[in-house]
């Protein structure tokens, strides 16, 4: 086996995964954040967990990214600046700043996590350094500037959405309450509608099957959270407001 069928065979894999996890989480809501709760294995802090998920996501990315004969071409190096702005934050300055003191996940949940992002670490920075072919007019091609446009707005509805989130505690407060600013007056999570936005604009500017299959996997991963949010906000919130949408604006 080529390594490009291998790495094909890797992709279809990933899409896969998504529809797994989509069916998965329509029946169970994932254990962690405000939904963590007993009966999945041994717990770990929180914030250990989160730098556990997501550092390989940049670390190991970075790594196979290095090993491409393509590595110093200038639209592989930008999308390499695109992924890791989204995953230095992600796994090295959103746990230190999220209020996490005294909260803990199951172990599983990174466990799982760093097995996927191992996956899609490679069948996304492998086709971007080497498998695939970039020139320097690419930087031009309508859905390069489109997607990457969408990943930057995406970036930032999801940073702005989780500082609301932040601020609605003061120090030493433990309780939850209901978002009031931002897309948070639209949807009940727009840090995910943000993440899926990135994502996809990461897929039209990528240009090639590895991302479509990381953009849907995402999707799978996060509308069932949003739809879990909205109905944990509704069930302890009786003021909650009914006409505020799971994910998407205005649609659902």
């Amino acid at each position: 086996m080529t390594e490009l069928e291998l790495h094909r065979w890797l992709t279809w894999t990933e899409l896969g995964l998504g529809v797994v996890t989509l069916v998965a989480l329509i029946f169970i809501v994932a254990p962690y954040g405000r939904t963590t709760r007993a009966g999945f294995g041994p717990l770990i802090p929180s914030r250990v967990g989160w730098i556990l998920m997501e550092a390989p996501a940049s670390l190991l990315w970075l790594y196979v990214y290095l090993q491409g004969r393509h590595r110093a071409e200038l639209v592989p190096l930008v999308l390499l600046g695109l992924w890791q702005l989204h995953y230095v934050h992600r796994a090295f300055v959103f746990p230190f700043r999220m209020r996490l003191a005294g909260k803990k996940m199951p172990a599983l949940v990174p466990a799982m996590a760093v097995a996927f992002n191992t996956l899609n670490a490679y069948v996304n920075a492998r086709w971007v350094s080497e498998l695939g072919r970039y020139d320097a007019s690419d930087l031009t091609r309508p859905t390069f500037v489109i997607g990457a446009l969408l990943f930057l707005g995406g970036l930032s509805i999801n940073l702005h959405a989780d500082e609301v989130l932040r601020n609605l505690r003061q120090p030493g407060d433990t309780g939850y309450r209901i978002p009031q600013h931002g897309l948070h007056r639209w949807v009940a999570a727009p840090n995910y509608f943000g993440e899926i936005l990135e994502w996809t604009g990461w897929a039209l500017a990528m240009g090639a099957l590895p991302g479509w299959a990381f953009a849907f996997y995402t999707f799978a991963n996060l509308a069932p959270r949003a739809a879990a949010h909205r109905a944990w906000y509704r069930e302890r919130f009786g003021d909650y407001p009914p006409q505020r949408r799971r994910l998407i604006p205005l649609v659902w």
